[in-house]
């Protein structure tokens, strides 16, 4: 049975033109930073943010630890939102590993923390407390995006108090296409940001740090220190290069893709979600009391070929991207139906 996999834009797979240039990769030995293929993906990479200089990193994750290792010291505090990636999804990495102390407050419905909250949490200069050293934010978070406009608002407290900004930018390319921004104005605040190529950009592995060139050359170390140097590791970039220069321009068509799912999923008496609240590629949706639990429906559409991640018992995530086309969003939206048309004919039984 065809699959139309829905968990995550994690789950795309190269395009033919870049397991082309993963073929043809031209590579050296990154540990001594001769890999050429690796050196033009940072350079394209720093321009394209605007930025002094770039870092490739395995993974979203080790971006995000080895951001925090470079700002922070130990014992000192981060603050982020309490359902953001780098403090539900990372295994507290920035704890466990670079001794930095989580101030986690409530994201608001779009993913935004509030600014009155985040003035309340920066810590005073007392022995007593942990030194607040650097605020977190995440764009996309959950598909929603924020706006240039609310991250200069959060600049103006870190600057008024002396405080570093990083970006978790794993799906900021998304962002950028939603706003139709340029990447860099969705940066600019930032003195450190990490993105993803594996997700909506479709390379296969990989995630860039960028910043400052000091800070870039200290990220270089503590990359080391986590394990992240890697070898001939053009083969990789080499994708990553093909998915800066093809790849941002067509998220519009998976954000198209979404908002067609949302709409449709809108039709069904037994799912409750709002279209206006779909922006990027994140769909979210609850599952009304009754015929099924999250988990129950998920598995249902499973048998069916189509793949969802149910989040509660009452919510579930659905994430377009390459390899997801208009008909493939009509026929989920056809096999929703039929799962829940034949569960209400059971349940009359």
């Amino acid at each position: 049975m065809p699959r139309i996999d829905l968990r995550s834009d994690t789950v795309t797979h190269p395009t033919p033109k870049m397991r082309q240039a993963m073929y043809e990769a031209e590579v050296g030995d990154d540990g001594f930073g001769d890999d050429p293929t690796v050196n033009r993906l940072q350079e394209m990479t720093a321009e394209l943010l605007g930025k002094e200089a770039a870092l490739f990193v395995a993974s979203g994750t080790m971006g995000n630890l080895v951001s925090i290792l470079t700002q922070c010291r130990r014992a000192d505090e981060a603050i982020l939102g309490a359902r953001s990636h780098m403090f539900r999804n990372e295994q507290g990495g920035m704890a466990a590993l670079a001794g930095v102390h989580a101030r986690s407050l409530p994201n608001l419905p779009d993913g935004r923390l509030d600014l009155d909250s985040i003035r309340a949490s920066i810590n005073s200069p007392s022995v007593l407390w942990a030194k607040t050293r650097i605020i977190c934010l995440e764009n996309t978070w959950n598909g929603h995006v924020l706006t240039p406009d609310y991250v200069q608002q959060v600049k103006a407290i870190a600057t008024q108090h002396e405080l570093k900004m990083h970006l978790d930018g794993a799906r900021m390319f998304n962002a950028a296409v939603a706003l139709e921004l340029e990447p860099q104005a969705i940066v600019a605040d930032f003195d450190s940001v990490q993105f993803c190529f594996s997700k909506g950009l479709s390379a296969p592995a990989g995630s860039m740090v960028c910043g400052n060139a000091a800070f870039i050359k200290e990220a270089r170390r503590n990359r080391q220190l986590v394990g992240g140097a890697m070898r001939q590791v053009g083969v990789l970039a080499a994708a990553c290069i093909v998915a800066l220069e093809e790849m941002m321009p067509r998220l519009s068509e998976d954000h198209a893709n979404a908002a067609r799912l949302a709409e449709g999923l809108a039709q069904f008496g037994d799912l409750e979600i709002d279209p206006a609240d779909v922006k990027t590629n994140i769909v979210f949706f609850r599952v009304r009391p009754g015929k099924f639990t999250a988990p129950a429906l998920a598995s249902r559409l499973s048998e069916h070929g189509i793949l969802v991640i149910p989040f509660s018992d009452e919510e579930i995530r659905a994430v377009t991207h390459y390899g997801i086309s208009a008909g493939d969003i009509d026929q989920t939206l056809t096999t929703f139906s039929s799962v829940l048309s034949s569960a209400a004919a059971a349940k009359k039984k």
